[in-house]
């Protein structure tokens, strides 16, 4: 990966970083939560981009399946803004707009019965403002942390990720597993 690269997926503000914080979630990275991790009813995925997540879980066996996008990339309903939605369901799974990863996670909690899964940098992990609004909820479960780089877009990765499950009906510590 290029240091342009490099610098438009840390989210510097580069001009050049990727238009609406598109990241297309690998399939194998989909493929690790999805072998560690069972989900019941419905499962809603509001950024679902061109679908990547969505097609992992139908190749699953999950079928209750709702996909949303604020902008069209050809996969699930178009133009419908999650941050502005009361829409409630089981399961939240996405890999959400960095940018605004930490209120894109306390508003999914709000919608949910069960559980929010979010595919971040693992420096989600870090900030004030995280460990007072979200991680003092003492909802996140399990952080899965990749044991190697997840490159986007036919790129290589040079940051860490993880998925972070939150559980609704979880209070306590989160459990720390490599995938």
């Amino acid at each position: 990966m290029s240091l342009e690269q490099f610098t438009r997926l840390a989210g510097s503000g580069n001009p050049n970083r990727e238009k609406d914080d598109f990241y297309a979630t690998p399939d194998w990275a989909i493929d690790a939560l999805l072998d560690r991790e069972e989900f019941f009813g419905e499962i809603w995925e509001p950024a679902c981009g061109d679908g990547a997540i969505c097609k992992r879980l139908k190749h699953y066996g999950y079928e209750n399946i709702y996909a949303t996008d604020l902008v069209d990339r050809g996969y699930g309903d178009d133009h419908f803004d999650f941050m502005n939605s009361h829409r409630q369901t089981h399961n939240i799974i996405t890999n959400p707009p960095f940018k605004i990863g930490t209120k894109f996670t306390l508003h999914a909690l709000n919608l949910v019965n069960d559980k929010v899964v979010m595919f971040n940098k693992l420096s989600f992990l870090e900030g004030k403002e995280r460990r007072d609004r979200l991680y003092s909820l003492n909802m996140l479960e399990c952080c899965y942390v990749f044991g190697e780089r997840v490159g986007f877009n036919g790129g290589g990765g040079m940051l860490a990720f993880a998925w972070f499950v939150f559980n609704k009906n979880y209070n306590g510590k989160p459990r720390l597993e490599w995938i």
